[in-house]
């Protein structure tokens, strides 16, 4: 299992713009990390880079016991500001396939059903659901498809109070099994989370 992510002296350049440079972080079993700043500072490249979707311009990614392919392939999730769902499945169509495709079973997706409060959507094609609806559908998998590091661009934006609160009783029981939590945000998460500022 994965325990710890380690960033040093990391520098990623977009364009002709350099985001930040010389950022060190170590994230380790049962933290959470709030990665605050601007817009445009970084925050999403940071998440992006983590995942290996995103080359970094100077500075290393290590994963604590595992090499970088397997870390990545099998350890983490992303779940990013555009929740990257087919429109044209049903959201059970799609939980399913997100599920299969990370290694979980429908077991797991459906206990995920209802941690997210899904069962009215399920039959629903993805493009009739709102944007808080989207977001439960897509977190869903971090439930059916348990893996160790969470890696969460903006997760709480379009959820209402009451799925916020369901959220953060996951994530505080994500941490509690060892989990980790590397999130880019705008508004705190509810639960304690280390605060990192990007890009200065």
């Amino acid at each position: 299992m994965l325990r710890a992510v380690l960033i040093q002296d990391l520098a990623i350049t977009r364009g002709e713009r350099r985001l930040f440079s010389g950022l060190d972080l170590a994230l380790r079993a049962g933290e959470a990390v709030m990665l605050t700043g601007r817009n445009g500072a970084g925050k999403t490249s940071l998440l992006r880079a983590v995942a290996g979707l995103l080359r970094p311009e100077a500075g290393q990614i290590t994963f604590e016991d595992l090499d970088a392919e397997t870390a990545r392939a099998e350890h983490l999730h992303m779940v990013g500001h555009h929740d990257g769902l087919k429109s044209s499945r049903s959201a059970w169509e799609e939980l399913r396939f997100q599920t299969l495709w990370t290694g979980g079973g429908e077991a797991g997706a459906r206990a995920a059903i209802d941690r997210f409060d899904l069962h009215r959507l399920l039959e629903l094609e993805v493009r009739r659901l709102s944007a808080g609806q989207r977001r439960r559908l897509a977190l869903a998998r971090l439930v059916a498809s348990p893996r160790a590091l969470w890696l969460l661009d903006e997760p709480m934006a379009p959820l209402d109070a009451g799925h916020r609160e369901a959220f953060g009783a996951v994530m505080a029981e994500h941490l509690s099994g060892g989990g980790m939590i590397l999130a880019a945000v705008h508004d705190p998460l509810p639960i304690p989370a280390r605060d990192v500022r990007v890009g200065g």
